[in-house]
C-alpha cells in the first residue's frame, strides 16, 4: 500500500486524495485554511451565487415592461429592497453545504485530514505545523502538491492591500458601495463588473491592454464589452493606474492617460501569484517563481515521486482543470498510467451574456499549419433567443478546412457555459462538422444554433 501526502485541499488536492484512496493508497491531506480552497470558499462558488442573485434583480427590474402601466414603481421598489446581507447569507450557506460535503467524502474514503501548514524535509518526508500548535512528521512514498495561488498586487496597489478588495476578500464586503473601480479586465474583473453593475453600483474597469479579456477571442470579448457598456459599466482600456490614494471619502485613482477617478472602493483583479516559500522547496531541489513550478504537462510529474497540480504548475488556472490534474497525478503516482490533456479544458465566463470556449483558437490552429474554416450562427436568428429577449451574441465552430474535423468553438451568448460541453464531447470524439450537423437538436432551444452553425 502506497503512503501519499497531498498538500492542499482545494479543487486540485481533494480530488487527488479521493482518487489515490480509491486506488488503494493510504492518504494524508494537509490544508492550512479551509477544505475546498479558493474556488469553493472565496472564488468560483461564492461568485456564481452572487452573480445569480444580481442577475435575478436585473431580471426583476426588466419585468415592468411585461406589466400593466405604473408597474415600474413596483419593480424599482423591489430592486431598492435588495439586501446585501441576505445575498451574502445565501452564498455562505451554499459554500458551507459544499464544504461539508467534501469533508464527508474524504472521511468516507479514509483520508486523514490535517489542519496546518506543510513543508518539505526531503522528497519523502513532510513536516506539518498544526494550526493547533502540534507538530507532525510524515514519511511517504510520494507527494501531490496542490498549494494553490493568491491574489497579485502590483504597484501601486501593493501598499493598499489592507484597504482594497481582491477576488477572495470581496465576498466579505460589509455593504454595497456607491461606486467601485475594478483594476483588471480579465475574467474576474468582468464577472465582478457585471455583478456590481447589476446590483446598482456605479462601476468602472481599468484594463492596461487595448481590450478586455485579452486572452479570449476578440469578437466574443466585444460582445461582452458592448453588453456591459450598454448597461452602464465604464471601461478604461489601454491604460493603467499609476497612483492610488485613500482618504475618508474613498479612493482617488490616477490613470496613465492623466484621468483621475473618484470611487468609494477598489477591487484588484489583476491576476494570481504563487508563493511556495513556506514549503521549503529548496529541500527537494525545486526552483519556483510567482508563476509556480514546471511539470510534465501530461503526467503532472515534478520529480520522481512528486507531482504538482492546479495553480502551482501554471498550466490552467481553472478549478476543473485542477481537479482533472489531481486525478491524473494520483493515478500516475499509484502506478496507473493516465494522461492530462490541457487543450481539452473548456473555459467559461459567467457574465450576462456568458462566454465559453474549448479546443484550439484560430490563431493556435493556424500556428500549427492548419487552414481554418469558421461556422457561425447568430442568436438573433434563434427562436428561443428571440422569444426570451436574449439575442446578444453568436456561437462559432472552427474546423480544419481540409478534413472537416472540429478544432474548437467559441460561444458568446445565453447558455454558453452549459452548451460548451456538447462541443467538448464532439472534440473528444474527433467529430467532423458534417457529423455534428447530423445531430438533431430540440426546438426551440439555444442549442439549435450549434446545429445551425455546423450547417454553415
Amino acid at each position: 500500500m502506497k503512503n501519499i501526502v497531498v498538500i492542499g485541499g482545494g479543487p486540485g488536492g481533494y480530488p487527488a486524495a479521493l482518487k489515490a484512496a480509491a486506488l488503494g493508497a493510504r492518504v494524508t491531506l494537509v490544508e492550512k485554511n479551509k477544505l475546498g480552497g479558493v474556488c469553493l470558499n472565496c472564488g468560483c462558488i461564492p461568485s456564481k451565487s452572487l452573480l445569480d442573485a444580481a442577475h435575478r434583480f436585473q431580471t426583476a427590474r426588466n419585468l415592468s415592461a411585461l406589466c400593466t402601466d405604473g408597474a415600474q414603481a413596483a419593480a424599482e421598489a423591489l430592486f431598492a429592497a435588495r439586501s446585501w446581507d441576505k445575498i451574502k447569507a445565501r452564498q455562505q450557506a451554499a459554500t458551507r453545504k459544499l464544504t461539508q460535503g467534501i469533508a464527508f467524502l474524504l472521511k468516507k474514503a479514509g483520508v486523514e485530514v490535517l489542519s496546518g501548514e506543510a513543508s518539505f524535509v526531503d522528497e519523502h518526508t513532510v513536516f506539518v505545523k498544526g494550526n493547533d500548535g502540534t507538530e507532525k512528521t510524515l514519511s511517504c512514498d510520494g507527494v501531490i502538491l496542490a498549494a494553490g495561488s493568491e491574489a497579485f498586487f502590483p504597484p501601486p496597489f501593493d501598499q493598499l492591500k489592507d484597504k482594497i478588495y481582491d477576488n477572495s476578500t470581496v465576498f466579505d464586503m460589509p455593504a454595497l458601495p456607491s461606486s467601485i473601480a475594478i483594476i483588471g479586465g480579465g475574467v474576474i474583473g468582468c464577472e465582478m463588473a457585471d455583478l456590481f453593475n447589476a446590483l446598482g453600483v456605479e462601476t468602472c474597469v481599468v484594463e492596461m491592454q487595448p481590450r478586455i479579456l485579452p486572452l479570449e477571442d476578440e469578437n466574443a470579448a466585444r460582445v461582452l464589452f458592448q453588453a456591459l457598456s450598454k448597461r452602464g459599466v465604464t471601461f478604461y482600456t489601454g491604460t493603467r493606474a499609476t497612483a492610488c490614494t485613500a482618504d475618508e471619502n474613498g479612493f482617488t485613482l490616477t490613470l496613465s492617460d492623466g484621468k483621475t477617478l473618484q470611487v468609494q472602493t477598489v477591487l484588484a483583479a489583476i491576476g494570481r501569484t504563487v508563493d511556495l516559500s513556506a514549503l521549503r522547496m529548496e529541500n527537494i531541489g525545486v526552483e519556483w517563481t510567482r508563476k509556480g513550478v514546471q511539470v510534465n504537462a501530461e503526467t503532472l510529474q515534478l520529480k520522481k515521486d512528486i507531482y504538482a497540480v492546479g495553480d502551482v504548475n501554471g498550466l490552467f488556472q481553472l478549478a476543473h482543470a485542477a481537479s482533472r490534474q489531481g486525478e491524473v497525478a494520483a493515478s500516475n503516482l499509484c502506478g496507473v498510467p493516465a494522461v492530462y490533456h490541457n487543450a481539452s479544458v473548456p473555459r467559461a465566463i459567467y457574465t450576462s451574456p456568458e462566454l465559453a470556449a474549448v479546443g484550439l483558437s484560430r490563431a493556435q490552429a493556424e500556428a500549427q499549419g492548419m487552414s481554418v474554416k469558421s461556422h457561425k450562427a447568430f442568436l438573433l436568428a434563434n427562436g428561443r433567443a428571440v422569444a426570451q429577449d436574449q439575442t446578444e451574441g453568436y456561437y462559432e465552430l472552427l474546423s480544419d478546412a481540409q478534413t472537416g474535423r472540429l478544432l474548437g468553438a467559441v460561444l458568446a451568448g445565453a447558455q454558453a457555459a452549459e452548451l460548451i460541453h456538447t462541443l467538448s464531447v464532439a472534440l473528444a470524439a474527433q467529430m467532423t462538422v458534417e457529423q455534428l450537423k447530423e445531430v438533431i437538436f430540440a426546438h426551440p432551444t439555444f442549442a439549435e444554433s450549434l446545429g445551425e452553425a455546423a450547417a454553415r
